[in-house]
């Protein structure tokens, strides 16, 4: 896993701590109940935290599953 996503990964373990873990590279706001809009804004701030960015907004409806953000994370995240 490359450390994007295993980051992210953890970002995912802490707002949604009831998935199970193997079901989060596959999570979806369809396919995971606790995906509301109140989950939606805990993600955005964990993101935002752990990958000291600000998440383009206009983009937020696009950004509905994990390999979504992951892709998003991937153009917008400067690796060291």
């Amino acid at each position: 896993m490359d450390d994007i996503k295993t980051r992210l990964f953890n970002c995912f373990a802490t707002v949604f701590p009831d998935l199970p873990e193997s079901q989060i590279p596959e999570a979806t706001q369809s396919n995971v109940s606790s995906w509301d809009s109140i989950a939606a804004i805990t993600l955005v701030n964990v993101l935002e935290d752990e990958f000291n960015i600000q998440l383009d907004l206009d983009k937020l409806a696009d950004l509905d599953s994990f390999e979504r953000i992951h892709d998003y994370l991937k153009e917008e995240v400067q690796v060291s």
